[in-house]
């Protein structure tokens, strides 16, 4: 959940604020190079009043803190989920929510930031539909093909554009 919906932002951050309960909470630490990383995830299923969205199971506070030469940062941010209790935990939930931004940095970012899409001037019937397959296609090519850093490969296959068939050319052999 993200900030641009302040009410229920709010909501559920004073919700943590003013909760009694003893909550589980699930953690999970990551090192990056000099990157430390530390990711709380504290989930409720008591929603009380306020929470009146049917299949709503469970709210959670995620902080993340991480080091990173000698600065610290925080930033908390919260969830909500229809996954009740039984089927996802604290543990299991920050298990999703990692492979959610996984998803975020490997495929909308690189839309975002490589290909500049918001800035693309096409746009009449299918033609962006169209073209945001292709791109698709293009960053699955190139991450079959063992790239990891998109923009790279994509000035590798520029220089050499006979690279970029073989990614489509089956092997004979």
């Amino acid at each position: 959940m993200k900030a641009n919906q302040p009410t229920l932002y709010e909501g559920i951050a004073l919700f943590f604020q003013e909760l009694d309960l003893k909550l589980e909470t699930a953690r999970q630490r990551d090192y990056h190079g000099d990157r430390q990383e530390l990711r709380q995830l504290t989930v409720s299923s008591e929603l009380n009043e306020w929470a009146e969205w049917p299949f709503l199971a469970q709210v959670g506070e995620l902080i993340h803190t991480w080091r990173r030469k000698g600065e610290s940062h925080r930033e908390v941010s919260y969830l909500i989920t229809s996954l009740p209790r039984q089927e996802a935990n604290p543990r299991r939930l920050l298990k999703l929510i990692r492979g959610h931004w996984g998803i975020e940095n490997r495929l909308h970012w690189v839309r975002d930031v490589t290909f500049d899409e918001d800035r693309c001037q096409i746009r009449s019937e299918a033609a962006p539909q169209v073209m945001s397959a292709l791109r698709n296609l293009v960053i699955g090519l190139l991450r079959l093909g063992g790239a990891s850093n998109i923009a790279a490969a994509l000035r590798a296959h520029a220089w050499e554009p006979s690279r970029a068939l073989r990614l489509v050319t089956p092997d004979s052999g």
